[in-house]
This record gives structure tokens, sequence and C-alpha cells, in this order.
């Protein structure tokens, strides 16, 4: 299982805050397929999780989309932060 968060605007638009998947169930490896496998779920999440300005965490550091993901990770999708 891996536990997959989202923050900030995502929450809002997604109306959800956390999922758990069972990677012994799918065939998803990478954040790249995550995201494939979420974007299944409807256009919104398609459109949401596929921008390149959405930031990825695995485990709480910031990720490539390329990068594994395994049994007992922790990923979270977030909007870009600002400051000021």
């Amino acid at each position: 299982m891996i536990n997959v968060l989202f923050f900030g605007q995502l929450r809002e638009q997604l109306d959800c805050d956390a999922l758990t998947i069972d990677l012994d169930k799918l065939p998803v490896k990478t954040i790249d397929e995550l995201i494939k496998l979420l974007s299944q779920r409807g256009e919104l999440w398609q459109q949401l999780l596929q921008q390149e300005t959405t930031l990825v965490a695995c485990n709480h550091e910031v990720v490539k989309r390329q990068a594994s993901i395994k049994v007992g990770d922790e990923v979270a999708f977030f909007p870009p932060v600002t400051g000021g």
C-alpha cells in the first residue's frame, strides 16, 4: 500500500485529501504511472495532476515524475508554493 495525499487547491478542487492504493494489485512503479492511474478518476483529475506546475513529493522529498515508488511510500501532490 501507498498513501497518496493532496494539499492546497488540489485538495479543494478534487474534493479528496487522501487515498490508499494497493501496489500489489496494480502495475504502478513510478510517480508518472501513479498519475496515469489517478487520471482515470476523471477529466478534472487528469487536468490537475498532469499539469507541469503540480509538485510531487515522495516521503517528504520533492521528486521528479520518473521517480520510483514502492510499498509503504507516502506520495503527496500540491500546487506550486509562492512566497511574498
